[in-house]
């Protein structure tokens, strides 16, 4: 897949994810490489960035098979980033099909 595609879609899609559940790293790494092949360098980046701008909170929680686990939360500022990015995407992906599928007048 091209990268940039994967560098523009990437956001939105960890944005998703932890709209739905909070994950730890690994996990969403290993949730979003089951559909688009990513590296763990290219999530943990994206996730000190959301903490930083306030789109996450972390928490520790044990986990059996090892060290705690520190997991993503999405905070209300988040879930409006996500909203306002899912509603660009959409427009995006409608204007792209328009382009690729339409009719030239």
């Amino acid at each position: 897949m091209n990268i940039q595609f994967k560098k523009g879609v990437l956001e939105l899609c960890v944005l998703s994810l932890l709209d739905r559940k909070d994950f730890y790293g690994y996990e969403l790494v290993d949730h979003i490489s089951k559909f688009i092949n990513i590296s763990e360098g290219t999530i943990y980046p994206l996730l000190r960035k959301f903490r930083t701008e306030g789109y996450v909170t972390t928490y520790l929680e044990e986990s059996q098979e090892g060290p705690p686990r520190k997991y993503y939360k999405l905070t209300s500022r988040g879930e409006e980033v996500y909203e306002e990015l899912e509603v660009e995407w959409e427009s995006f992906i409608d204007g792209v099909n328009n382009i690729l599928r339409g009719e030239l007048s």
